[in-house]
Order: structure tokens, then C-alpha cells, then sequence
């Protein structure tokens, strides 16, 4: 066999150098797929806008979703809070919400208190709550059922947030300044 190789060397490498020749002709010579590119830029001279999310952009909206531009209003409409008066002064419960100015902080607080300490308010929630007339601990921990109903339909995409988070258990803990069982509760700060 040795005798066989060394006689006819010359015909085997020929043969080896034809055999590569047929394979790369198979594998990659008749390929009828081909992968062409655009190398232009979007922003070329010209050039229209880019077709990568036009079938996101043409698309119907999701059953259920809001639309996507939704109507600017001038300013957010208020929400009145009724702040409970002293029973003392207070003429009647109704006259007394009626007059009492929602935006007025409790007489506890004396001033604004950083509602981003309530687990699930961020810096977007809280510019949404002073938009509110919403300002203070003690506020949050007097709300009803009905407040926070009321409130919650106004937040929009933050919709839910007030009872998934207990906003007004961690309020009523943060107004009291209670830190020990708002940790135990609720983790640090």
C-alpha cells in the first residue's frame, strides 16, 4: 500500500486539491441566500425615516390600554382633602370640611413632611401628591376607603400603589414618629 502512495503522490493531490474544490462549490458557491446590507444612515440626504418599528408604530392599540397621547390639560384638578377642625370651633361636620382648606398641613406637622420616606412614593409620586394638595403624614394616615379611592383614580399609572404599599398604616407610624415599628414593619428608611 506504502509502495502504492509513494508511486502515484502526484495523482492523490490532485484528487485531495479537486475534492476541496467540489466542497467549496457545494457549501458555499450555489448558496441562494445572501445577506444584504443597507449602509446607508437614516440620516443621509434623502434618505426617509427608519422602518425598524413601523409595525409597532401601525399597530392597533392593546385592548384596555390607555392611548398613547393622552389630553393635556392645563393644570391637574385639586383634590380635597377635609381636614377634621376641633370640635369646639367646628359649627357642624359639613361646614367645617366645606371651609376647612385641604391644602393646609395638620397642626401637628407645622410644615411639609417628605412623603419619598413612604415605601412606593418616589420623586414622581410625590411631585403628583403636592400637585394634590397632599403634604403631610398625617393627611395620608386620616384617609377613608373613599379618599383613597378617589385619590387613587387620579394617579394614573401609579394606580393601586396606596393599598399595595399601606400608605396610610406607614403614614399614621411616620406621623406618630413611631421608627421602631415602622422598621419592624415596613424595613429601614
Amino acid at each position: 500500500m506504502i509502495e502504492l502512495v509513494e508511486a502515484n503522490w502526484p495523482l492523490f493531490l490532485i484528487a485531495l486539491v479537486i475534492g476541496i474544490i467540489a466542497a467549496w462549490w457545494i457549501f458555499v458557491a450555489l448558496r441562494k441566500t445572501s445577506v444584504a446590507t443597507d449602509k446607508t444612515d437614516v440620516l443621509d440626504e434623502g434618505k426617509g425615516p427608519a422602518n425598524r418599528n413601523q409595525a409597532l408604530i401601525d399597530a392597533p392599540p392593546a385592548a384596555g390600554a390607555p392611548p398613547a397621547v393622552a389630553p393635556v390639560s392645563a393644570a391637574p384638578e385639586p383634590v380635597k382633602v377635609a381636614v377634621a377642625e376641633p370640635v369646639a370651633t367646628a359649627p357642624s361636620p359639613v361646614v367645617a370640611a366645606e371651609q376647612a382648606p385641604a391644602a393646609a398641613p395638620t397642626e401637628n406637622t407645622g410644615a411639609a413632611d417628605d412623603l419619598s420616606r413612604i415605601k412606593g412614593v418616589g420623586p414622581k409620586l410625590k411631585a403628583m401628591l403636592i400637585a394634590m394638595e397632599i403634604t403631610s403624614f398625617e393627611q395620608i394616615a386620616n384617609w377613608t376607603e373613599q379618599d383613597i379611592d378617589r385619590i387613587d383614580a387620579e394617579l394614573g399609572r401609579f394606580q393601586g400603589r396606596i393599598r399595595r404599599d399601606s400608605w396610610t398604616e406607614q403614614a399614621r407610624m411616620l406621623a406618630a414618629d413611631d421608627m421602631a415599628a415602622y422598621e419592624a414593619k415596613f424595613g429601614k428608611l
